[in-house]
């Protein structure tokens, strides 16, 4: 399906399907995108609708260049490369084709069946979670990683309204009334987001690593409402009793969060106390996490609310959408100019998301989760 086209530059299809999981109103691709990519001699296929829950129309993606067709399935069937938001679900499996590129997040850590399913198809799988940069900073992760961060608080807000069964506190108070006491497990991207959101409405915020020079940084840029502390088991223990709201936010790339609230802290907790686990997709950093969907995104334990939806940034689209292809568009159009092999060799940074390729596992994390075999990354290119 690889044509060259008058640029010397090899003709690729690029596939945009629109996404199937539960609430994800989000599309991998903007016109805008989609106009870069078809400017450098490749083609532009999007699903009808897909880009709906953005804000989108079928009619910008074909003003941008872009040609629409009307099913997942004739999406799969004709892109050399597709590209995705969510990983892929059950019913998407039969569709990938040996050879195929799938550009999108995976975090196959958190799911056995999804990594028996790629490693059986033969794809190319190319994680934006795992994409990183020689400071170890992950860039097709931050900015998801910032929505969600600014979510976990906006929605930890809204769950201890006495209505969704929380305790019935304003996260920033009234004159007269102390503010809520909002507790962040991580010091990340997610983790200075969430503090900075929760320190923004008032709240009595503190956040938790396990790096003192990162708990130096955030306490020199943080606002006064914010207080930082080491996080080890004790201190975690301790704290989850008095807290409103806790944020579980751990990220250990590519492979499962350690998990920091354990099943026998819940009782010790206050009934209404409301947790968020913005590291579900990871398997969570709270022993009880299980993943919710937003038709159904909380469930109670012990009295103490969990929220772990798994695409939190799913109910911003609009947001989401422009954040992510900013962040992944100018890796796309290496893919496509290039070819997989190529500009994996090229960057350093893309040959990091390789994640199992025609069979083979090439992440270490991957092959440590599930006890399979590791292959060298060099050996596939």
């Amino acid at each position: 399906m690889i044509h060259k086209n008058h640029q010397n530059i090899k003709e690729m299809i690029i596939g945009v399907p629109k996404e199937i999981k539960n609430n994800e109103n989000r599309v991998a691709l903007t016109p805008a995108g989609a106009a870069e990519l078809v400017k450098r001699g490749h083609v532009v296929y999007v699903q009808k609708t897909g880009g709906m829950g953005s804000g989108f129309s079928d009619e910008d993606y074909i003003k941008a260049g872009a040609k629409m067709l009307p099913t997942i399935e004739d999406v799969y069937a004709k892109a050399d490369m597709i590209m995705k938001v969510k990983e892929p679900i059950e019913q998407e499996y039969k569709l990938i084709r040996k050879g195929q590129i799938l550009y999108t997040y995976f975090h196959f850590a958190s799911s056995e069946g999804l990594t028996n399913a790629m490693i059986k198809s033969g794809a190319v799988c190319l994680a934006y979670e795992t994409v990183e940069l020689p400071d170890h900073s992950l860039p097709l992760l931050i900015p998801m990683s910032e929505v969600a961060g600014r979510m976990s608080v906006q929605e930890g807000a809204k769950y201890l309204e006495k209505t969704f069964g929380g305790h019935g506190v304003l996260l920033g108070g009234v004159a007269g009334v102390p503010p809520a006491k909002v507790l962040i497990l991580g010091g990340g991207i997610v983790g200075t987001e969430a503090a900075k959101t929760a320190g923004g409405l008032g709240a009595d915020v503190t956040i938790m690593d396990i790096s003192l020079k990162r708990l130096r940084y955030l306490d020199d840029i943080m606002p006064a409402n914010v207080k930082t502390m080491m996080s080890n088991e004790y201190n975690v223990r301790d704290m989850v009793r008095t807290h409103d709201v806790i944020v579980g936010a751990v990220l250990i790339p590519g492979t499962k969060t350690p998990k920091l609230v354990t099943r026998d802290m819940l009782p010790t907790m206050r009934p209404g106390t409301v947790m968020v686990d913005v590291a579900v997709d990871q398997g969570g950093c709270f022993e009880t996490t299980k993943a919710t969907t937003h038709d159904h995104p909380t469930f109670v334990i012990d009295n103490v609310i969990h929220y772990c939806v798994a695409n939190m940034p799913g109910a911003v689209p609009r947001t989401s959408t422009l954040a992510l292809t900013n962040a992944t568009l100018s890796y796309a159009v290496q893919l496509a100019n290039k070819g997989w092999k190529q500009a994996c060799k090229d960057d350093e940074a893309l040959l990091k998301g390789l994640n199992i390729v025609d069979g083979k596992v090439v992440y270490k994390g991957v092959a440590e989760a599930f006890n399979l075999p590791l292959v060298d990354v060099n050996t596939v290119l």
